[in-house]
């Protein structure tokens, strides 16, 4: 199995993984991101790892810019996007593959 083929499958499990546990919340407690913030902070192993995922994000974001610059990748807000609304388990693996592609191209 190739490099590029393993990073969209880590980026489908990325989708999936994370999401099946918030459609229970979200099922459970309606949209109330206000509770779901609460949750993430409710006590400190919670919030070792919401700080631990914060810190990934951002490290990731300066990577993601400068490699995209570096190889002239386009559409880096994707990412960021990607990041925000779905997750780093997400965004980091897609990221990769495309880099990856660009990669090969040259």
């Amino acid at each position: 199995m190739s490099r590029s083929n393993i990073y969209v499958a880590l980026a489908v499990i990325g989708l999936i993984a994370p999401y099946l546990f918030f459609f229970q919340f979200f099922n459970t407690n309606g949209l109330n991101l206000g509770l779901l913030v609460q949750q993430a902070l409710i006590n400190p192993v919670a919030i070792a790892f919401t700080i631990d995922l914060v810190i990934s994000i951002i490290v990731f974001w300066i990577y993601m810019f400068s490699e995209a610059n570096k190889l002239q990748m386009k559409n880096g807000w994707v990412y960021i996007l990607a990041s925000l609304t779905i997750g780093l388990s997400f965004a980091l693996p897609l990221f990769l593959y495309f880099r990856e592609r660009q990669l090969e191209r040259r």
